[in-house]
């Protein structure tokens, strides 16, 4: 039916509570996917390089600006990623994508990722190198800090008593060396970051930030490595960081979703001047995942009124399927936005409801995301969506003699429940869980399939024999 208010006299916009916060140009924020390096260190998940082309074709059509590729020097797998994502890139498959591939700070990761490069033809200067190094003081002196004591020609001996300042100042001596390498080699585009930044000390990140820009390095990366900052914090944080900065200066916000606080973190960081955001699809990512793109680049929109130009929202739910075939790891049902039943409607009071107006009950518009609204029929249903249901297909009902009345529209809600409580009943639900649990544990090896594998390939020759 036709509303005869408007309908921002009869509810409150969300963006009315939004619309002070300051945010970037939508053309200048960058949608920075991670689904082919953080994505797959989600535990279970792998993927071939022959599928990574595939999510990187997938990723670059809906509109993702950035694109990791992974760690060249990790893996002959992800070397051959990078060769046939870069193939694609020239068949013209991926747009304008920029390609990231990522290295520790050290010639060795470079030189490898160089050389991956340099054999299918593509010049170092044709992609970003992500140098990345330590940051929190927990990491560079208990992680890293007997690397920095062999680089600085101190004797392992002295790693524990060394004081904190030592190893802030080696691992920026670490990074601002490998970003002086990176260059030597021909890399154009180095992007340089530390990990753990949200337990580590704000003004150390400005001087390791500030150095690295002095050594060459072009856009700074800020991670939430574990996953433990409050909007709060975040807010904190970003806002001395942009400050100090220079003006304009793309910086990334790297997020975890461990208290499932990832897509508002990253929304905060947006507010505060970061313009590049780590995101994956689906949200897979090592422990509770990253920053979900479809939560993201949808809660922005609508809540906050900034839309993503080029961006194709009414893509995302078909991304979420396609990322479950791909990885084996389903979304729960009720995912926000992209879960296959989070527009389907069974409560009678709900359904009538939407029947008159679909924004009764809708607070993301289902046509902006790809989704569309359905009905689900069971204990909860109300006779009025059954008797609407039944006008809709009133022809082939006639054809079969039948005529619509309220009676039957209640008789029929009536065997709707009844059939529901049945099925409930000889629900093989349990079952279904524990199949799929078996089989998301064949996909993974744990430490029983490790010592199986060295007993089969330590055994002596002669006992093999034998």
């Amino acid at each position: 039916m036709e509303l005869k208010e408007p309908i921002g006299q009869l509810i409150r916009d969300p963006r009315e509570f939004t619309k002070e916060l300051k945010f970037p140009d939508p053309f200048e924020i960058r949608i920075y996917d991670e689904t082919l390096r953080d994505g797959e260190q989600m535990p279970g998940v792998c993927y071939t390089p022959e599928q990574k082309r595939e999510i990187a074709k997938h990723l670059a059509d809906i509109g993702v600006h950035i694109m990791s590729v992974g760690f060249p020097a990790a893996s002959a797998g992800d070397r051959k990623t990078l060769q046939l994502v870069m193939e694609s890139k020239r068949r013209g498959e991926l747009g304008s994508v920029e390609i990231v591939v990522m290295c520790r700070s050290n010639p060795k990761d470079i030189d490898v990722t160089a050389k991956t490069l340099e054999e299918v033809g593509v010049s170092p200067s044709e992609v970003t190198f992500f140098i990345f190094t330590s940051g929190s003081d927990l990491h560079l002196k208990y992680k890293i800090g007997k690397t920095l004591l062999k680089l600085e020609g101190r004797d392992e001996r002295e790693w524990l008593d060394l004081p904190l300042d030592f190893y802030r100042e080696a691992n920026i001596k670490l990074q601002c060396d490998a970003i002086r390498y990176a260059k030597s080699r021909g890399v154009t585009s180095i992007e340089f970051g530390a990990e753990d930044g949200s337990r580590g000390d704000v003004d150390y990140f400005i001087r390791y930030f500030k150095r690295s820009l002095e050594a060459g390095g072009d856009r700074p990366a800020w991670p939430d490595t574990v996953g433990c900052l409050t909007p709060e914090a975040a807010r904190w944080y970003c806002t001395r960081i942009v400050e100090a900065m220079p003006k304009d200066l793309p910086m990334v916000c790297h997020f975890h979703n461990d208290y499932g606080l990832g897509t508002i973190n990253a929304i905060t960081a947006v507010s505060c001047g970061f313009k590049v955001v780590s995101v994956t699809a689906n949200g897979y990512g090592e422990r509770a995942g990253n920053v979900k793109l479809h939560e993201f680049v949808t809660a922005l929109n609508v809540l906050y009124g900034i839309e993503i130009p080029g961006f194709k929202y009414d893509k995302l739910r078909d991304l979420a399927r396609f990322m479950e075939r791909m990885s084996g790891v389903p979304m729960q049902q009720h995912e926000p936005i992209v879960g296959s039943k989070v527009f389907a409607h069974e409560s009678g009071i709900h359904t009538q409801a939407m029947l008159i107006d679909r924004r009764m009950y809708e607070a993301v518009p289902a046509k902006l995301v790809g989704g569309e609204i359905s009905w689900i029929f069971g204990k909860h249903s109300g006779v009025a969506l059954v008797k609407d249901t039944l006008r809709k297909h009133a022809a082939e009902l006639s054809k079969q003699g039948v005529d619509i009345s309220d009676e039957l529209a209640r008789r029929v809600t009536e065997e709707i429940k009844r059939l529901r409580e049945e099925r409930a009943a000889s629900s093989k639900c349990e079952e279904t869980i524990t199949v799929y649990e078996q089989a998301m544990g064949q996909l993974s090896l744990d430490e029983a399939d490790v010592v199986q594998i060295a007993a089969a390939l330590g055994a002596p020759k002669t006992a093999a024999r034998s």
